[in-house]
């Protein structure tokens, strides 16, 4: 058996080994492909596919989007295998802040989504999408201001929708809503780094944070090293793992938010575990991401109360994975043929 994704040992503080790979039959055996239907569209989503695979270790979760490539799916399968198989880093806090998650709704679907999220002092806001207007965005921030009034943080994700002078302009409109930071406004790191130039000159004070520049990235740590981001967003399954994680983190030595891939229960209690285990956390997390989702594979789906998670919370949820929710929402036998040829391509590039 080889290490998982072919890594080197972690040489962040506190590294634990990594896990050697598992046998592709173990895990064939071990997997259950499920398909969640999901509140409100998000991120073009509406049933969420993910396997489930039962470690010694414990469950872990498998849920590369569909679109990504089998070099991205090794990555995830490798956080499957730390998490099922491997060891993972000691935690330094018990509890984690969360914001709420609004997606690209109408302005006036905010306030009922909201209502049902109980992660208010913060929240992140989908703006850019496709089909919508820079009206749209302003109006669907301003209501969530609105809501959640003049103490909360607000956040914008534009998935790297924006060129640099579309992201220049948005920014612009938005900064008087009090913007904590814009979440991937560009594509590349070079138009980040040359926006991050641009807000100062014009003195739009919107703090930059880099998301698939640092998850989808070949060289994660090139946003450092351009200056092209104020704080990095991490996500566990995309990265390998929560030690490869910790790893990027310390060596960007930018703060870190921690968010999810739209998990279920099981993919959100690894992301607790990670930001559980930073050494600082200074931001709430994207952790709420169940509230999503209208189905689950725990009976008590992973939610904020208070607007936090705890770490006893999060490990609960892992241990308690429901099998009748596996059997309730397995998908058809085409699906489920799909999804473990696709294990089986991304266990040999581990």
């Amino acid at each position: 058996m080889a290490s998982a994704g072919g890594r080197e040992p972690s040489s962040y503080a506190g590294a634990v080994p990594t896990p050697e790979t598992p046998d592709l039959d173990e895990l064939l055996a071990a997997a259950h492909v499920v398909r969640l239907p999901m509140r409100v569209r998000f991120r073009g989503v509406t049933e969420r596919e993910a396997v489930l695979l039962r470690g010694p270790g414990g469950w872990a979760e498998w849920c590369p989007f569909v679109e990504y490539a089998d070099a991205d799916a090794a990555r995830w399968l490798a956080a499957a295998v730390e998490a099922g198989w491997g060891q993972l880093p000691a935690p330094v806090r018990d509890e984690v802040g969360v914001n709420a998650t609004v997606p690209a709704l109408p302005a006036a679907e905010v306030e009922g989504l909201l209502a049902r999220v109980d992660a208010r002092r913060t929240a992140k806001v989908k703006v850019a999408e496709a089909g919508q207007s820079l009206d749209d965005d302003v109006a669907r921030v301003t209501e969530v201001r609105r809501v959640l009034g003049p103490a909360a943080r607000i956040r914008v994700d534009a998935n790297g929708a924006w060129s640099e002078q579309e992201a220049l302009a948005a920014l612009e409109r938005l900064a008087p809503l009090g913007l904590e930071y814009a979440e991937q406004p560009c594509g590349t790191v070079e138009e980040l780094a040359a926006l991050r130039l641009a807000l100062a000159r014009r003195g739009v004070d919107v703090p930059v944070a880099a998301d698939e520049s640092i998850r989808r990235a070949q060289d994660p740590l090139r946003v450092a090293r351009l200056e092209a981001a104020d704080l990095v967003v991490v996500k566990v399954a995309p990265l390998g793992g929560v030690a490869r994680a910790l790893e990027i983190i310390e060596r960007c030595g930018l703060p870190a938010v921690v968010s999810s891939a739209l998990d279920t229960s099981v993919g959100l209690s690894l992301g607790v575990r990670l930001a559980a285990a930073l050494p600082a956390l200074e931001h709430d997390c994207g952790l709420g991401t169940a509230t999503l989702l209208a189905a689950d594979v725990v009976a008590e789906p992973l939610v904020p109360a208070g607007g936090v998670l705890t770490l006893a919370r999060a490990e609960a949820a892992r241990d308690a994975v429901d099998p009748a929710a596996l059997a309730a929402y397995r998908p058809g036998p085409d699906r489920e043929t799909w999804w473990r040829d696709r294990l089986t391509r991304a266990h040999s590039l581990l």
